[in-house]
């Protein structure tokens, strides 16, 4: 913002967080700073050279507008208050703006976490190892953000809750919707279950050939849904016609792929695919027969 601008008081959410309307375009925000509603009445005003401002945040979308304006209600403070220590973790290791939905979403996911465990729910991750793997980084300030709320409310918090804070720890960052994660990591536990299916093997959890396969898969499913990303692959027709096995399944994957989310698959992804397929499927087969001579 330019200049001083003027923010009339909407509503005190608790002693840091407090909604506003003002600004040039008498738009909404939400501000979050510490101390921010101590002693602040609904009606009251705060410029935005207010000190006290850490973080000044509109959602332009009028109905996920209401959708938090309703959750922003019921936060617990206790829960606004270790969502921005856990958010100032996350820019000590990644510098720059986070998303803006992060500073609504992440306490709305942490205080329902809190009722699930409380209430002796099980929290289930499907996705688990490959966010592991795919993520390390937000996976271990996630599993400091487990910490801290475990010690915040007396709680433990299960492991596979970690890999769920994984996915707002590197949406706030990447600016990636979480549903869009969640979508993607889906695919690859899909995609993988067909290729063991059809060769009739099974990948042993953190092996390297486990590793590598989620990490193309990821990769390749990212690029898809991100459709601003160029592929292009000068050996498609040379894969085509040496490794037509690989290719046949790598064209059933991408069929499977393109069905569930909704986007064409380039010829080029297809033949990467193909190509990954058979060196893997290549090691496999030599380790294989490197352990029957040893034996």
């Amino acid at each position: 913002m330019s200049g001083t601008e003027t923010f009339k008081v909407i509503r005190v959410i608790g002693n840091n967080v407090v909604m506003v309307q003002g600004g040039k375009k008498e738009l909404e925000y939400v501000i979050l700073g510490k101390g921010i509603g101590f002693g602040t009445k609904t009606g009251d005003a705060i410029t935005s050279d207010d000190p006290r401002i850490e973080k000044l945040f509109k959602l332009e979308d009028r109905e996920q507008w209401s959708q938090y304006h309703h959750l922003l209600e019921d936060f617990d403070p206790k829960v606004l208050e270790i969502t921005d220590e856990i958010l100032n973790s996350i820019t000590t290791e990644f510098p720059g703006k986070l998303n803006d939905k992060v500073y609504l979403a992440l306490p709305s996911h942490i205080q329902f976490t809190i009722y699930r465990i409380r209430k002796g729910m099980d929290i289930i991750n499907p996705f688990l190892e490959e966010t592991k793997i795919s993520f390390p980084k937000e996976y271990e300030i996630a599993l400091k953000a487990a910490e801290m709320i475990g010690r915040a409310f007396n709680i433990e918090v299960p492991e596979d809750e970690v890999g769920f804070l994984t996915y707002h720890v590197y949406s706030a960052v990447s600016h990636v919707p979480v549903g869009q994660l969640v979508k993607a990591s889906n695919m690859v536990g899909r995609l993988v279950n067909i290729i063991e299916q059809e060769r009739g093997i099974q990948f042993k959890n953190g092996s390297m050939d486990h590793v590598r396969l989620l990490m193309h898969l990821r990769f390749s499913v990212d690029r898809i849904l991100n459709q601003s990303v160029n592929v292009d692959n000068p050996f498609a027709e040379q894969i085509k016609s040496k490794f037509t096995s690989e290719y046949g399944l790598a064209k059933h994957l991408a069929e499977v792929m393109e069905q569930d989310l909704g986007s064409p698959i380039p010829e080029a992804e297809v033949c990467f695919l193909a190509m990954h397929l058979y060196r893997l499927f290549r090691g496999r087969t030599q380790q294989s027969s490197q352990a029957k001579e040893e034996f």
